[in-house]
């Protein structure tokens, strides 16, 4: 009767730890967001943004090296040059003729969760490409600490590993 009961309260524990759906990450408060903004949803605009972010991608590798908040501002400052070069030249390659703006500084950011992840509204330090009339939906990610990344890393399958469920299943094998 106790091994049952003992088993009974460790599987509640379990599922209590493993259902919580409510539960978010939230960036921290000392980060620096970033958002490519394509002008509409259109095929061309949205096939535009998705080269932005491939065109500038190595940029956008050597900010997230920095080693703290202010060496990253110093590195964003510093690559806006480097940033709207590619950009000048891949509109140029792709004959696209939409303006942009790259704002470094306090933006605006709509509330997101995004895989379980709670961002909320407000006005963020941040660096963001605006195309055109900036109304399709954007690419975004944090540069500091570095998120952008993750992305290509993740997948789906997440594989939690608790005490409890290792007991569990030593004790029913």
């Amino acid at each position: 009767m106790k091994k049952a009961l003992i088993v009974l309260a460790l599987i509640t524990i379990y599922l209590m730890f493993t259902n919580k759906t409510e539960d978010y990450v939230i960036v921290p408060k000392e980060s620096i967001r970033f958002r490519i903004i394509p002008n509409s949803n259109t095929p061309q605009d949205i096939f535009m943004k998705e080269k932005v972010k491939e065109e500038i991608s190595s940029v956008i590798n050597n900010i997230e090296k920095s080693n703290n908040i202010e060496e990253s501002r110093n590195n964003i400052e510093a690559s806006i040059p480097q940033i709207e070069n590619k950009i000048d030249s891949l509109f140029l390659k792709n004959n696209y003729n939409e303006n942009y703006n790259i704002n470094y500084g306090m933006n605006y950011f709509p509330e997101k969760i995004y895989k379980g992840v709670k961002y909320e509204e407000g006005y963020y330090e941040s660096m963001v490409i605006e195309i055109g009339e900036s109304e399709g939906d954007n690419y975004w990610c944090v540069l500091f600490p570095p998120l952008c990344l993750i992305e290509a890393e993740e997948s789906d399958d997440v594989e939690y590993s608790f005490f409890i469920n290792e007991i569990i299943k030593k004790f029913f094998k």
